[in-house]
């Protein structure tokens, strides 16, 4: 968060967050994400994340290209990345983690 706090203080046009909820305990990665989505709808900044959080992923990305293969095999909103055909996709948003992470994302279809 103090991290956060310093680089918004540049007022960036663009913020890169690196892995931004390693090392959080889930009560910790759920409020930095809530922080994340406040300080978008206030500020407006564009933000930019690396993560291998699928529940972070969800929660926040509305585009998500994914890296495989040495270059960027799909670009697109999360819950279609999710259905590209090829193995790291498959294996990556379609496993066991993959579908727990994605189950909010596909109850809120359902409604």
């Amino acid at each position: 968060r103090v991290a956060l706090a310093r680089a918004l203080i540049m007022d960036p046009p663009l913020l890169l967050l690196d892995e931004p909820t390693a090392g959080l305990d889930p009560n910790g990665a759920d409020a930095f994400c809530e922080l994340v989505r406040e300080l978008h709808a206030a500020l407006g900044t564009t933000m930019v994340m690396v993560t291998h959080d699928l529940d972070t992923l969800f929660a926040l990305a509305t585009r998500v290209a994914v890296l495989a293969d040495r270059k960027v095999i799909v670009t697109g909103a999360p819950a279609e990345v999710a259905h590209f055909p090829h193995p790291f996709v498959e294996q990556f948003f379609l496993g066991e983690r993959g579908r727990r992470a994605m189950a909010p994302v596909q109850a809120g279809k359902e409604t």
